[in-house]
């Protein structure tokens, strides 16, 4: 049987974004719990922007039977982190993924519920911020791949949050004062995060319990 353990994603490049920051945040946090978060291991997966990655990677991972999933993604015009408190059982047929595929229909799954929520999110959003982080509530994760794949992870009976992170600004990395460095939402977001993969993974661990 694997052992449980958090599972970090995050995405690889899309048309318009050749570096994803969801992708590099996700490993920062895999490096930050090489030795392990809250006593479980943690895995990343960077997940392609595709909706065939949803079958080929995702479900596999998934079938892994993580302790809580960690999921991160890019949103292009986002000023601070959108904490997802749901994700929608919906899909556009306006935006082809990275691959050039359409989705099949308007529903991601057609059996399944219009929607499903996160009932870790309104803590993960006070975590945030007491870390530092400017962050929002948000109940809209789009209809792209990110609500998709967080729609599915939802599925899942163990805890799982998923965040929006703005586009990477290079000027945040050229702070020369610590002190800015601190105040800076994304000079402080690796740690910030892996916080709330502990988060997740004590409210796991009391679900076992219980």
């Amino acid at each position: 049987m694997t052992r449980e353990h958090l599972l970090v994603t995050g995405f690889g490049p899309f048309p318009g974004m050749p570096r994803n920051p969801s992708e590099s945040l996700a490993r920062q946090v895999g490096r930050l719990g090489r030795h392990g978060i809250a006593g479980f291991p943690v895995r990343t997966l960077v997940l392609r922007t595709s909706y065939a990655a949803l079958p080929e990677m995702l479900e596999p991972a998934l079938a892994e039977n993580p302790a809580a999933v960690l999921m991160i993604g890019v949103a292009g015009r986002a000023k601070r982190v959108r904490v997802e408190a749901r994700a929608l059982n919906r899909v556009s047929r306006l935006f082809p993924d990275a691959s050039g595929r359409m989705p099949a229909g308007l529903r991601l799954d057609r059996q399944g519920p219009d929607q499903r929520v996160a009932p870790l999110a309104a803590r993960a959003l006070v975590g945030l911020r007491r870390h530092g982080v400017a962050a929002i509530s948000s109940v809209n994760a789009g209809r792209y791949l990110c609500n998709a794949n967080y729609f599915r992870a939802l599925a899942e009976p163990c805890p799982v949050l998923f965040l929006h992170i703005p586009p990477a600004r290079p000027a945040w990395r050229r702070l020369s004062s610590p002190a800015r460095k601190r105040r800076d939402p994304l000079a402080v977001l690796p740690r910030a995060v892996a916080e709330m993969g502990r988060l997740l993974l004590v409210a796991a661990r009391g679900r076992h319990r219980a």
